[in-house]
């Protein structure tokens, strides 16, 4: 787990990033290492809705995190991951993962 304001700067500038509508991955590629973040700005809501809307991200990555390839990741919460239904925000986070090309090729 990312816990320092180092690592998430680390991470920031230079790792990779894109995005839906509901959310931003940041990734950096590190060897024999996987360990992930979750934010959620006051942007986002009040606390209830930061902690849900984080709750969210964690639950999808436990879903993913061993298809995935090793590395840091960043999952930031825009303001709309609340609102949208959760089989969309994984659709959502399957996407942006397709996309950074982090997926692991399963044969």
């Amino acid at each position: 787990m990312l816990k320092s304001h180092k690592e998430f700067r680390l991470v920031y500038n230079r790792g990779k990033s894109t995005h839906s509508r509901s959310c931003v991955v940041f990734y950096l590629p590190v060897n024999g290492e996987k360990k992930v973040g979750f934010t959620a700005s006051k942007k986002v809501g009040n606390a209830v809705i930061r902690n849900r809307s984080k709750r969210r991200l964690r639950a999808i990555w436990r879903e993913n995190r061993d298809k995935l390839l090793d590395g840091h990741y960043v999952f930031v919460a825009k303001a709309t991951l609340h609102q949208i239904p959760f089989t969309t925000l994984q659709k959502d986070i399957n996407y942006i993962l397709k996309r950074l090309n982090v997926k692991k090729n399963i044969t």
